[in-house]
Formats: C-alpha cells, structure tokens, sequence
C-alpha cells in the first residue's frame, strides 16, 4: 500500500487535531449522559454496522457482522458496561449504509456507528469521533487488463462511487479540476459499486485503496482487477458517536487508552488487516505510520506530560 506524502501526512494530523480539540472535555459528574442512560435502561447497546466493508465491517459466511471497526466497538461497549455498572449489555446490530449511517446515528436509531468512516471537519460538526482507527485514500479499481493506471486516463468515462462517501466528493472534485467530462454513477453500498464494475457497466469503481483491497480478497478477484492511480483524498478513520456527550466521549477515548497500555490494538489490527480473516481472505495489508504513530500516542507511558 503506498505510503502519504509528507504533505499529506501534515494535513491528516491537522484535521485530526481540529476535530480532537472540538470533542467535549471529560464528563462532569452530573449523571449519565442520553445514550448512556438509555442503555441502562435497556441494557442494550445497537452497533451499526457495514455489510460490504471489509475488513473492516462485513458479514462472514453464516451472515454475522463481523469486522476490525466491529472488535472496537465491542471493546467500547465493555468499557460503557463498566461506566454504567451492567456487567452483561447486549449488542443490538443494525445494518446501515455510506448515505444512512449519520442519520442514523443522529436520530437516534443506533449508538455507535462500526464501518469505514471518515473524520472530516464537516462530519465533526455533526457527530463526534475516536482516536484514528485507520488511515485510507481514494483509488481506483480497474479490470487488470485494463490500461487504466490513473484518473486522467478516465476522461469521457464512466466510474462508479458509493453515495454519501468522501470518495464521492473526491470523484467529482477530479472531475471538475481536470475536466474530465467523467459519468459519476452512484450505489447505494460498495457490493453494488463492486458488481457494476464486475458486469462491465462502468471502468473504475473508486472508493478508499483498503476497501478495494478488501473487496478484490473478498471476491477472490486478485487475478481480475487491480487498484490504481495515486491517492485523490486521504481518509483517516474513526468510530461515530453522538456529539456533545461528554461522558460518552470519555469512555470512548479511556476505551482506546486501556487498549493501548494493554498493547491490545496492534495485535487486533494485525487480526484484521494483516493475519488471515476468519472468512478465510488474507489482505497483508501493514500498519501506516501515522496509524502507529497514533496508537503510541495513546499508551499513557508514550504520552509526554510536560
């Protein structure tokens, strides 16, 4: 997987930075906040999730979400356990899509929001994220044997985005600043983009390099398509949960830190991103610097205190 430009580099701990410092300050003991206190009442906690992002949420052969989002998020609903003294929540999965996965959240319909999701400036003034889970970008899939190897070579064509993602706006921006006169056809999920592309519909399917990797292992495709052209946005990931929750947020973040200390988050990125799925595909996929990085940042014996 290619590496972030410097620059690129800069401008993912920038938006990061931006969205950390808006975050609610740690919880003030004033009672739970209105997630927390609805899932004491109801002991359960609803999770959405992905049916078509792999590794990252997806279903596994028996139609169970599963995922390395997923694993997170079940650690932070350990963690809500503790905060809210229910030692035995259940986990209410709920099935969401690039476009109705916010309004979902926002409507209160779900808790945690457990897919491949950007942090954007935009996004977080609508909802709040965790610490990074993963760093992507915009690329494009193409049949192997096409000689496609980059956006420019795209014009006059047709290409196939999920609707409601950061790849969609990274498409159209493309396409206005090259003029590429491109068909911008839009899916409602990745499985469809992927089947558009599959029946020869459109010639790319763009959407985040680590999804197309995952949909290709998926697929077991690796001798039909191939992933291509240099990065056209840059996606740091993050799990979704309502903002101005101040305790939520700290359970959040204390969920990532306990990882982190307990040296448990690499080991689960390895489960996912690099050691052989429990659907039997093996990406291989190593761990971004930025992401690693990141990660050590949140060992409180990593963190400078001065």
């Amino acid at each position: 997987m290619q590496r972030l430009s410097k620059r690129a580099r800069l401008l993912v701990v920038l938006a990061l930075a931006s969205l950390w410092a808006s975050m609610p300050a740690a919880a003030q003991d004033v009672g739970p906040d209105p997630t927390l206190a609805n899932i004491k009442r109801t002991q359960t906690v609803r999770l959405g999730y992905r049916e078509a992002s792999p590794p990252f949420s997806y279903l596994d052969q028996a139609g169970r979400p599963i995922g390395y989002s997923l694993e997170l998020c079940q650690a932070i609903v350990e963690e809500i356990g503790a905060e809210i003294d229910q030692a035995h929540l259940r986990i209410d999965y709920v099935k969401v899509t690039p476009e109705t996965r916010l309004p979902a959240l926002l409507a209160n319909k779900i808790d945690l929001e457990c897919g491949s999701t950007t942090a954007t400036p935009d996004r977080g003034r609508k909802v709040a994220f965790s610490p990074m889970t993963f760093v992507a970008g915009t690329k494009l899939m193409v049949p192997k044997a096409s000689a496609v190897s980059g956006i420019a070579d795209l014009k006059g064509q047709t290409i196939v985005v999920t609707r409601g993602t950061t790849n969609e706006r990274a498409i159209a921006n493309a396409d206005r600043k090259f003029a590429l006169g491109l068909t911008i056809v839009a899916t409602t999920d990745h499985e469809q983009s992927w089947q558009l592309l599959a029946d020869g519909k459109v010639r790319a399917f763009a959407t985040d390099d680590i999804l197309l990797y995952g949909l290709i292992a998926r697929h077991k495709a690796q001798d039909q398509f191939k992933v291509v052209g240099d990065y056209l946005s840059y996606d740091p990931y993050g799990i979704v949960f309502r903002k101005g929750e101040p305790q939520l947020a700290d359970v959040v973040e204390r969920t990532f830190r306990r990882l982190a200390t307990n040296h448990d988050l690499v080991p689960i990125y390895h489960k996912w991103l690099i050691d052989r799925l429990p659907t039997g595909e093996q990406l291989g996929i190593p761990m971004p610097a930025e992401l690693e990085h990141a990660f050590s940042m949140l060992d409180g014996n990593s963190l400078n205190t001065n």
